[in-house]
């Protein structure tokens, strides 16, 4: 009887017919292979791709952190971890560990010097005032223009408090261009936080571009004489941008309409001239970066450069015998993608580009391999050095996804190739090995060329974008296999072309036709869009996700891109699995109030999301209702309102009060149990759950889930958050509300108004 046991956890016995495999048996299996792949991944220096990765997420903890960190700790410590992983070298897992903590720490360390080098006075209250500088960067839009002013001085600020940038919009057509020195009467705001807990932040993006207000225009800007020159490099700039805004109004009249904004878009990169029912048009069909200057063009433009040059040079023999003029036509190529990078606007997604064609045409001139994994990895770096906030942003995401994918197709393919050399397995293979490496040659084929090739590669990246499409914007284009090979085959037989050769006929009045022509191929694709946004679910909404949900996803994704042997890859398999149970864990809100206050979205009794107020901030509304899931583009005006606020019922029967006006307080406070307001409440104001001005100002925009279990909060403030984009508030002593009721200990709140969003 003893015996049996030992068998069956014992050594896997070779002889016999009732031989098996035992659990011991089948884990050291597992594990010899595993340490067999990781060798194999070792050997090919795949390990390396992680160390950006790891660099990162140390930018991502720098932003996303309550405070900022102690860089007097962070320094050092990567440095002792970067000479300790030299030192351990020869131990692997060691070197791992510590060369991953290094870059940990170098990516906080660069977020740290990145913020140090953009920081500049922000508005901290609403002010009405004269301000007066250069202007940067114009934007026309249908109705009106959006243009950055560079500060000179602001009426009511002191230098010190002066914004370096302001985003200002005017509703006429502007009688001024980018270089003028402009004096305007103007309302400012802060740059808006998030109207949602975990949504869309523009304070901190505003904050990393120098945009220290927004506001709009009261009085047309008046171009005067400035006091002093901005300096050649403005001049430069602004003279681009002049060039640019020429080109763009030229390609959108000889088109016209919609499909004119689009093409002014397509070669230029102005996108404002676009109407939102053309956006919601290829928004559905799953085509949204159409408008967008990305990889696709980039590297068709630097290929045209490369190619072209190329071969004109190779016209001449004794140019073709002697000379590397494939090096000089990647030097000119380099030089040609730079000039369209900076004549299109430099965005996450174009600078990613450029970065990886620079890399790639690089490589030829060092002679050295150039569509690999370790260059887009070099291109992140650089990203991660020169723009880390980026990372927290929707284009960097999905175009890093989008290209790793792409490139990890193309390694697939290259290592297949290599696995049938010549094409034919040897004579004295056996039969089953021969035709195991015919179908391995033959998919490798199929998967090299043709319309199975293009869907194959559009599938790896479609996926691989999909987390964070469905994290970001909260839906997903079943069709997006039709629409991203409809896009391609737009910018490559049309968009690009036509800007290249577009942009030299138009100085010579000579143009108008290769307008007509790419118009002509943007009807098309807006006409096959229609079909496809109008086509059965054509868009599925998505709930917002567990905040946690996404960094599964993201190593999933990187796993699946950056290992190279199946073994490897299958660790994608569990860490996608945790991420979709995050994502269906996400959960839903029954109250959402924005930190200005003066709104409101209660969930009604049938479930669906009601607007509470007299404010219309479709901004707002709008990230309530994709994070809920609901399709509407808008939401429906709930309760009763008059001049001193509105009056709402919640799902659970509770009612809800939104007061706008200090007479309210007495009547609201002692009815409702739920009581909203952008002013500060009087101590004698105690209903259940309090978002005053004062709570507000420390908590953020606010969602509240009631259960059985009581209220779930979330905040989109971090207890103690003070950062240079979301600095801690003046604490005064007021009436303030906790999740368990009123509190009249002194709390944070910050001594300004309320401030509007304002988003891209």
């Amino acid at each position: 009887m003893a015996s049996a046991p030992r068998e069956l956890t014992g050594p896997v016995s070779r002889g016999g017919a009732g031989a098996g495999w035992s659990f011991r048996a089948l884990l050291r299996a597992f594990v010899a292979r595993a340490g067999a792949a990781l060798e194999e991944e070792w050997a090919l220096r795949r390990p390396f791709l992680w160390l950006p990765a790891a660099m990162g997420a140390g930018a991502i903890f720098y932003l996303v952190a309550a405070t900022e960190p102690a860089l007097w700790v962070v320094g050092p410590f990567t440095l002792i971890c970067a000479a300790l992983a030299r030192l351990a070298r020869e131990k692997r897992a060691v070197f791992a560990c510590l060369a991953a903590l290094a870059a940990l720490g170098a990516g906080e360390t660069f977020g740290a010097w990145r913020a140090a080098r953009v920081d500049a006075p922000v508005l901290d209250r609403v002010l009405v005032g004269e301000v007066a500088g250069f202007v940067e960067e114009v934007d026309f839009r249908a109705q009106g223009a959006r243009f950055l002013l560079r500060v000179s001085e602001a009426q009511g600020l002191a230098p010190d408090k002066t914004p370096f940038r302001m985003r200002l919009t005017s509703r006429g057509r502007p009688n001024f261009a980018a270089g003028d020195f402009v004096v305007v009467k103007a309302r400012l705001l802060p740059p808006a936080h998030p109207s949602l807990p975990g949504g869309y932040d523009f304070a901190r993006d505003a904050y990393f571009a120098r945009i220290g207000a927004v506001g709009n225009t009261l009085t047309p800007p008046q171009a005067v004489p400035p006091p002093e020159s901005a300096g050649w490099r403005f001049g430069f700039f602004a003279a681009v941008d002049r060039a640019r805004n020429a080109l763009a109004l030229r390609v959108a009249d000889a088109i016209g309409g919609d499909n004119g904004a689009i093409g002014a878009a397509m070669v230029t990169g102005k996108r404002d001239l676009l109407s939102e029912e053309a956006k919601e048009t290829i928004r559905k069909a799953g085509i949204f970066h159409i408008i967008t200057i990305s990889g696709v063009q980039m590297t068709l433009v630097a290929g045209i450069f490369f190619v072209g040059l190329r071969r004109l040079m190779a016209f001449s023999p004794t140019l073709a015998l002697n000379y590397p003029i494939k090096k000089w036509a990647a030097g000119l190529a380099i030089a040609g993608a730079c000039l369209y990078a900076l004549f299109t606007g430099s965005r996450v997604g174009s600078e990613r580009a450029l970065f990886m064609t620079l890399i790639l045409l690089g490589s030829v001139l060092a002679d050295r391999p150039a569509l690999t994994m370790r260059n887009l990895a070099f291109a992140a770096l650089a990203v991660i050095v020169l723009q880390p906030e980026a990372l927290l942003g929707a284009s960097f995401q999905l175009s890093f996804a989008a290209v790793a994918a792409l490139v990890a197709v193309y390694e697939s393919r290259a290592a297949a190739r290599s696995f049938v050399p010549g094409g034919q397995a040897g004579p004295t293979a056996a039969p089953r090995e021969r035709e195991a490496r015919a179908l391995a040659q033959d998919l490798a084929e199929r998967s090299r060329h043709g319309v199975f090739g293009a869907l194959f590669a559009t599938f790896c990246a479609t996926s691989a974008t999909a987390s964070f499409m469905a994290y970001d914007f909260h839906e997903l284009s079943p069709y997006v296999l039709i629409g991203n090979p409809l896009t391609l085959a737009m910018i490559e037989l049309f968009a690009v072309p036509a800007a290249l050769l577009g942009s030299v006929l138009y100085p010579f009045g000579l143009d108008a036709w290769v307008w007509s022509y790419l118009g002509a191929g943007i009807a098309i694709v807006m006409k096959i869009a229609g079909w496809i946004g109008a086509a059965p679910g054509a868009s599925i909404s998505l709930p917002a996700f567990a905040p946690w949900s996404i960094v599964c996803l993201t190593l999933a994704v990187l796993s699946a891109v950056l290992w190279r042997t199946a073994l490897m890859r299958l660790t994608a398999l569990p860490l996608l699995a945790l991420g979709l149970l995050g994502a269906a864990s996400g959960g839903r809100f029954d109250l959402a109030v924005p930190p200005s206050g003066d709104m409101a979205a209660l969930r009604d009794a049938d479930g669906q999301l009601t607007l509470l107020g007299k404010k219309n901030d479709a901004f707002a509304a709008e990230q309530w209702l994709r994070a809920d899931a609901d399709p509407r583009n808008g939401a429906e005006r709930a309760g009763h309102c008059d001049a001193l606020g509105c009056v709402g019922r919640l799902r659970n029967g509770e009612s809800a009060a939104l007061v706008l006006d200090y007479a309210a307080f007495h009547e609201d406070c002692a009815r409702a149990q739920v009581v909203i307001s952008p002013l500060y409440a009087p101590r004698s104001c105690a209903p259940k759950i309090l978002l005053d001005r004062a709570r507000l100002a420390e908590t953020g925009a606010v969602t509240l889930a009631f259960g059985e279990n009581g209220v779930e909060w979330r905040t989109a403030r971090a207890p103690g958050e003070n950062r240079p984009w979301s600095p801690a508030p003046r604490r005064r002593v007021i009436a303030a509300s906790t999740p368990h009721g009123v509190s009249r200990a002194p709390v944070a709140a910050r001594d300004d108004d309320a401030s509007e969003e304002i988003a891209e």
